[in-house]
């Protein structure tokens, strides 16, 4: 049988969600401590990747096992999140389809990038502090000219493998929070790095280093060089994978706070 977990995770002390060799990554825990309560070897797919750094506060991931006699869902849950890490964290575990995909049965992804402007020891880990307020107009004027279908090359890293860079934004605008700001970007898909250049790049307008007009220049450009610098990785968060109706129960909808921030924001 194929499930769907959803899940969070601080990605503090990780190289990224994907297994790599000779490092710690949150899918190597993730698939360890399946492996462990369910007695039998588990190998996962997620909806996305994160980079070293990179938080997620609604990650989905795919498996296929025979759930052991008497285990119930709700069970496996409990148990995995004695066995994993205090880092990471899931949420809910339910049966799919056997054609079911976390990553190509996504229809969109918001992420979330998480700005101080007021100092906060408890947010080091998770936001990019500021000593200076954006001109939040500005970065909004710019952001908005992202809406729609574009080639992001301008916003990926540099040979990311993808074979394409066209990506649908649905959203993408700076928000007032208690103390700073957040940016949502909600989008079909996303290329390697594009939300880190995206924010690091806004930012600059922001700062009053370019103008609007000048970050549309840049987006329609399809050159990385003319971007930014990426934004650093602590303040980014995966927080929401959308999915076709009925394919995920509605328990499985993100709370909508980071689960790491140290405190509500």
């Amino acid at each position: 049988m194929r499930y769907f977990l959803h899940l969070a995770y601080d990605g503090t002390l990780y190289h990224g969600w994907q297994v790599q060799p000779n490092t710690l990554t949150v899918q190597r825990e993730v698939e360890r401590c399946l492996s462990q309560v369910l007695r039998q070897p588990i190998s996962t797919l997620g909806s996305g990747r994160t980079d070293t750094g990179v938080h997620a506060s609604h990650q989905v991931i795919h498996f296929d096992a025979e759930l052991p006699a008497g285990l119930e869902e709700a069970t496996v849950v409990y148990r995995l999140n004695r066995a994993l890490p205090p880092g990471i964290a899931t949420r809910l575990l339910h049966e799919v389809p056997p054609r079911a995909h976390a990553r190509f049965d996504a229809e969109a992804r918001t992420y979330e990038y998480h700005v101080r402007t007021v100092p906060d020891p408890f947010s080091v880990a998770h936001s990019l502090y500021l000593d200076r307020h954006p001109d939040v107009e500005a970065m909004n004027e710019a952001a908005a000219s992202m809406i729609g279908s574009f080639d992001f090359t301008s916003f990926s890293k540099v040979k990311g493998g993808e074979n394409h860079y066209v990506c649908t934004c649905y959203e993408a605008g700076w928000h007032e929070e208690p103390g700073g700001l957040v940016f949502r970007i909600r989008a079909n898909r996303f290329v390697r790095g594009m939300v880190r250049l995206v924010v690091g790049t806004l930012l600059a307008v922001g700062r009053g280093k370019i103008t609007a007009a000048e970050f549309k220049a840049i987006l329609l450009a399809q050159s990385r060089v003319d971007a930014g610098s990426a934004a650093p990785a602590q303040g980014l968060f995966l927080s929401r994978v959308e999915y076709p109706e009925g394919l995920v129960p509605e328990a499985a909808a993100p709370t909508g706070m980071p689960y790491f921030a140290g405190r509500p924001r």
